[in-house]
């Protein structure tokens, strides 16, 4: 651990000097809450084995004194989401209290409202209110913030505080996250347009009354159809979180029945109820079995612990008691739910023609699960992005002042053991959009799910 960062942290916040956020916390309060959310991680975190065990406790340390010393309920939860971040999970998250929460901004500057995106590893302007789209072009990437190179200030200002168990993930809420700040809170940003030219910003976060956008920010429905060419039906499925998409479903497909060729888009899905996707799934595929996750959670069974504080590896050779005691002692010892396939009971007709699925960085959790559930799917290809790279059970529970935390308790992996947690499922073809793309409103990926369906309808 890098003893030169912690202060850091509570000089730049400090200096959030104008918003109006509370001291509500008593310095105990302040310890109670770290060291809650740290015992429920060393009891309940599921991945605690790829932790550095070492780290994490004199991290721990460190910051009772660093927490005592926050000036506000903000400081004191940024330090929080820090302490987080640190088991690199995107299941495992600390959120403000409503009364912090009600006064951090991230898109809105008063007169101005800016939307920024990661498109080929740049922070990109996606959308702007219509009223400054002449002053500031679409596609203008942020060079720099706060004197800093826009690299050198995510790295140093943005990433230490967000959990996430993917690089690639990170990037990209990093980047959605970069003017992220209190209300009153100013930066000094400059960007080059498409056309080369150099500008610079001074923003402070205000309120913006002006809602609307350039371009207009799309509101998306739950489940969206529409033809194209060739007899293929595209619909994306973009939650798994209401049932109400079930029905949305099972409403096309009279329409459905008609296609030669269809894509699901997967990339705007951020999860919901697994069971929800596995509803939809048993609808593409002639199988009277469907393969789902394998899940595991830690087990604990104190006396084992005790039992277990002197046996070495050594002891646990040819020898299953002491390897029982070892694994509990070392917070090790796993377990793994009994694997029961989903058996199929539909008597409606299926839909299996040849089938794309449109996968990408927001593919997460639930819809995760439905990738796995598809993958030996011969008449599925997967286009697009890695996946999210992240799920499981979550253990919600309340911190002090009103924060919330989460916790992820549960292991998924394909039936056979693969992990995708931490890396993603993988697609078969990878298309990558480019800045140029998005100006041009081009979907690539679309594209070459028309182009792969089309040669296999032949």
């Amino acid at each position: 651990m890098n003893s030169k960062l912690i202060p850091i942290l509570f000089v730049f916040v400090s200096h959030f000097a104008q918003a109006q956020i509370p001291n509500t916390l008593t310095a105990a309060d302040k310890v109670y809450g770290l060291s809650k959310f740290w015992q429920e991680v060393n009891y309940n975190f599921i991945y605690l084995n790829r932790v550095d065990r070492k780290a994490w406790d004199s991290l721990y340390r460190a910051y009772i004194p660093l927490v005592q010393e926050t000036k506000n309920d903000y400081a004191y939860f940024r330090a929080m989401e820090r302490f987080c971040a640190f088991l690199k999970d995107g299941h495992t998250n600390v959120w403000y209290p409503k009364n912090v929460q009600d006064k951090v901004m991230n898109t809105m500057f008063g007169d101005y409202r800016l939307f920024i995106k990661n498109i080929e590893g740049r922070a990109i302007i996606t959308h702007v209110n219509v009223s400054k789209k002449d002053e500031i072009a679409i596609g203008s990437e942020v060079i720099e913030v706060n004197g800093l190179a826009t690299k050198d200030y995510v790295n140093q200002f943005v990433k230490p505080y967000i959990s996430s168990s993917t690089d690639y993930v990170l990037d990209d809420l990093a980047i959605g996250q970069l003017l992220q700040g209190l209300e009153g809170e100013t930066f000094s940003i400059k960007l080059k347009t498409p056309k080369g030219e150099v500008k610079t910003l001074t923003l402070m976060h205000k309120l913006t009354t002006e809602m609307e956008t350039f371009p207009a920010r799309q509101e998306f429905a739950l489940l969206e159809f529409k033809w194209l060419e060739n007899q293929i039906a595209y619909v994306a499925l973009n939650s798994f979180d209401d049932t109400k998409i079930n029905k949305d479903f099972e409403a096309k497909l009279s329409e459905l029945y008609k296609a030669k060729g269809l894509i699901i888009d997967l990339r705007k899905n951020g999860g919901g109820n697994t069971g929800v996707g596995t509803d939809i799934l048993k609808y593409l595929t002639t199988d009277t079995v469907l393969q789902r996750a394998k899940y595991q959670t830690r087990e604990h069974l104190p006396s084992f612990k005790a039992w277990g504080i002197q046996v070495t590896p050594k002891d646990t050779v040819n020898n299953d008691w002491q390897t029982r005691c070892y694994l509990y002692n070392h917070d090790q010892k796993y377990y793994t739910f009994p694997y029961e396939p989903d058996t199929i009971h539909l008597k409606d007709k299926r839909i299996v023609v040849p089938t794309t699925v449109l996968i990408g960085h927001n593919t997460a959790s639930a819809a995760e699960d439905f990738l796995i559930s598809a993958d030996n799917q011969a008449h599925f290809t997967k286009i697009g992005e890695n996946s999210f790279g992240s799920t499981g059970q979550p253990f919600k529970f309340d911190l002090v002042g009103g924060g919330i935390a989460r916790i992820c308790t549960k292991k998924d992996t394909y039936p056979d053991g693969r992990e995708f947690v931490g890396f993603g499922v993988k697609p078969d073809i990878r298309v990558v959009e480019s800045v140029a793309d998005y100006l041009a409103n081009r979907d690539r990926t679309v594209e070459k799910a028309v182009e792969v369906l089309k040669g296999k309808m032949k």
